[in-house]
């Protein structure tokens, strides 16, 4: 992993690459390089580190001009994060390059192969494996030979090459892992997502499960592994460059966090039907397949998991159906009891988280029905799901998510309402409620907004503390959590976030003098849930503790005890970490920038994982 672009054209291809990468810099990486072909000649620039290095190498070592190229950002996985290992990777000959996203399962036994025949190898990678075996299998079309290598890996991969003696077309191929192609005037694209080439064109292909891309200027031609012609959907990209642009903030996180009303009024636009119903964005399950359901699985990772915690709530209250939770990564391998009964809902950003891909085709072969809630139109976790709830929060480029996080908490309670609406547990008026007060959420974000400079401060002050806990109860708990990740994801520190019932049975040992401790309080309106906390913070005070509390305005009775109020408006209880949790963004937003960090890009996180 991580980017990938490809182009074909009539433009400077290396001018193009490089700003494919750039803006594809916010999956994270760790080296870079480029490939073009010239002068019947495959070369390639490489280098560890950052794209700057890559540019500099290229400002001393200028590659010769042409219209065919690829490039590579590279997220390591075999082999350490040297030049050496850096993508793109030639056979002996130089003659073929090869970029590659994902994982290639039966690389050793390749790679032993190879070297029983004599081959040399360069690298420490599993993808050097590819450049030589497509050299070994061309024979004059490189598309075949890709097919050929395809039919031989194991794994998840995407997998773009170039060659010399076919300099007139880009090749590439994708399995488990993503790629989508631009369809541009005189010129064509391939991009491990649309960010690549969203300059160039809004013209966008999906490419299936198991498919092989050529691009020429002209022409696209997309075939399966076995060589048949595949059928493919076009669609538009409905945002521009400009939406992959800091526009005036410090880092594209900050300006992603001032976006969530935006992203959280646009998740909620046409949902009611003319009929005054409750409508989702693709849903090919029948309302009977739905009355069916008995159980409901909720599958995510990091901040998709916690939303999935958040939607536990929301759809018990709501239908009365069971819900279970469980982080992706670990639900295949535990033989889940699933169903036909049973609907499987996936969260993923990107739509090609690799583990939550994995748990949903697992649910699929024990014929539970699947829904997906994904920002990404087009994606492999969407396609490969009976339904689909976008988020439509736009582009998302700093590596921790936030709007993504209050859209799909949107998403989940939409998809609570409607499985209500369509077992019947909610009368119709009811729903409209609960819709109109999801469509009053963007103007209380905006009011969070407006009132979050003392949580910066706060954030500066706190510069140097060695821990921070997080409390919470109901929905506060996952909201809890999601504060404690953003602060390891940015600050690189130590943070927990707990269920607040759970203090006395162990964490409170951890409480010391002036540790800082953010503690979520519950709407007045659950006055049980609301005392119980408020002695929390009084039992974590009388230790010594920092409190930081959130609580909704006029709630003067956690004030005594509150080292730092952050009010919050009033909501519905269901709907409070919509509010509650931007506070934690912007906490964690400016710690990380204190401590003089990289915000978008963390150390060792990648956007999209796209490996297990």
């Amino acid at each position: 992993m991580c980017g990938i672009i490809g182009y074909v054209g009539q433009q400077k291809a290396v001018d193009v690459v490089i700003e494919g990468l750039r803006r594809l810099e916010y999956r994270g990486y760790d080296s870079a390089g480029v490939a073009v072909v010239a002068g019947n000649e495959v070369q390639v620039r490489r280098r560890a580190g950052k794209l700057a290095n890559l540019e500099k190498l290229l400002a001393e070592q200028p590659l010769p001009l042409s219209t065919f190229g690829m490039g590579h950002t590279r997220w390591a996985t075999h082999g350490a994060p040297t030049d050496r290992n850096a993508h793109p990777h030639m056979d002996e000959a130089a003659q073929v390059a090869v970029v590659h996203n994902g994982i290639i399962e039966n690389f050793a036994s390749l790679r032993a192969q190879l070297e029983d025949g004599g081959v040399m190898l360069a690298s420490d990678t599993d993808t050097e494996v590819v450049s030589h075996l497509l050299a070994q299998a061309f024979d004059g079309d490189l598309a075949e030979a890709m097919r050929a290598v395809c039919r031989r890996l194991e794994g998840a991969f995407t997998l773009v090459a170039i060659h010399a003696a076919q300099p007139d077309v880009v090749v590439g191929a994708r399995r488990n892992s993503p790629l989508v192609v631009g369809r541009g005037e005189g010129e064509n694209f391939l991009g491990s997502d649309v960010s690549a080439f969203i300059s160039h064109t809004r013209h966008a292909v999906e490419l299936g499960q198991d498919q092989v891309v050529e691009i020429r200027p002209h022409q696209i031609v997309v075939t399966t592994f076995d060589g048949k012609p595949a059928d493919v959907k076009e669609y538009e990209v409905d945002w521009d460059a400009s939406a992959a642009e800091k526009g005036g903030y410090d880092y594209f996180m900050l300006k992603e966090i001032h976006e969530q009303p935006k992203a959280v009024a646009d998740t909620l636009l046409g949902r009611i039907d003319d009929d005054g119903h409750l409508q989702l964005d693709e849903m090919r399950l029948s309302d009977e397949d739905l009355r069916e359901i008995d159980k409901v699985v909720i599958i995510g990772c990091g901040t998709a998991y916690h939303s999935g915690l958040i939607a536990k709530y929301s759809i018990e209250h709501w239908t009365r159906i069971p819900v279970e939770v469980e982080v992706a990564s670990e639900f295949r391998y535990r033989d889940p009891i699933l169903g036909r009964h049973t609907l499987v809902i996936a969260i993923s950003q990107s739509g090609e988280t690799m583990d939550t891909l994995m748990a949903i085709r697992h649910a699929r072969e024990q014929e539970s029905r699947v829904l997906a809630i994904c920002n990404v139109n087009g994606s492999t976790i969407p396609r490969e799901s009976d339904a689909v709830v976008y988020t439509y929060a736009g582009p998302e480029i700093a590596v921790a998510s936030t709007k993504a996080f209050l859209t799909q908490i949107v998403a989940v309670n939409l998809v609570a309402l409607y499985l209500a609406q369509v077992r019947g547990t909610k009368w119709g008026d009811e729903i409209i409620r609960h819709i109109d007060e999801l469509a009053a959420m963007p103007e209380a974000v905006d009011r969070v907004l407006d009132t979050v400079e003392p949580m910066r401060a706060l954030a500066r002050e706190l510069v140097d503390a060695k821990a921070v806990l997080f409390l919470g109860r109901h929905v506060g708990y996952p909201v809890a959590l999601e504060g404690a990740l953003k602060l390891k994801e940015l600050a690189y520190m130590h943070a927990e976030g707990f269920a607040a019932g759970e203090l006395k049975h162990g964490p409170i040992a951890l409480i010391e003098q002036d540790l800082p401790v953010v503690v979520i309080v519950p709407p007045r309106s659950r006055k049980v849930l609301h005392d119980k906390i408020v002695s929390n913070i009084q039992e974590i005070r009388a230790r010594g503790a920092r409190t930081i509390v959130i609580a909704e305005e006029g709630d003067d009775t956690v004030a005594p005890y509150a080292d730092t109020l952050v009010p919050v408006p009033a909501v519905p209880t269901l709907l409070q970490p919509i509010v509650a949790t931007v506070p934690l963004q912007v906490f964690a937003c400016e710690l990380a920038s204190a401590k003089g960090y990289d915000v978008d890009q963390p150390r060792n996180l990648a956007k999209s994982v796209t490996v297990e």
